[in-house]
């Protein structure tokens, strides 16, 4: 099963006093172990950046820019990283108006149309109810793979 990796995924591998920590890290190397692709997008980096150099009393990690850099390249060696499709703009265009999304969502609806544009039908995210109206992809929870 291929997979693209969600950016709350991300944050929780480098949240080590995160209950979520050890599932999310038992989900990747599960997947590995079944030779499943775990792709990454430039989205889902940039979502990680933001969290992880926020500060903690702002819901953010705290780390320093080098950390975070180094988060980011430990990534991109770890993981697939993938292009940006050239048809991303009007594929995201379709589930934004498909799907009626607002606000903040929109990140959302790009993860979606990303991965439906590289034919990846399966999103690894803990936060499923944000992708669950999507019929063009499935989001997976680390606990389901």
């Amino acid at each position: 099963m291929d997979i693209l990796i969600d950016s709350s995924v991300l944050v929780r591998l480098r949240e080590r006093d995160s209950p979520e920590y050890n599932i999310c890290w038992d989900a990747v190397l599960r997947l590995r172990k079944h030779q499943s692709i775990v792709y990454l997008c430039t989205q889902a980096l940039i979502e990680f950046w933001s969290v992880s150099t926020r500060p903690r009393e702002q819901n953010g990690l705290g780390q320093s820019i080098a950390a975070t850099v180094q988060d980011c390249r430990d990534f991109i060696e770890v993981f697939s990283l993938l292009p940006e499709p050239p048809d991303i703009t009007e594929r995201w265009l379709f589930l934004v108006e498909r799907y009626a999304v607002r606000g903040k969502q929109v990140h959302d609806a790009r993860m979606a149309a990303f991965a439906w544009a590289h034919g990846i039908e399966n999103l690894l995210t803990l936060n499923f109810s944000d992708f669950s109206r999507f019929q063009e992809i499935r989001p997976l929870l680390p606990t389901a793979v």
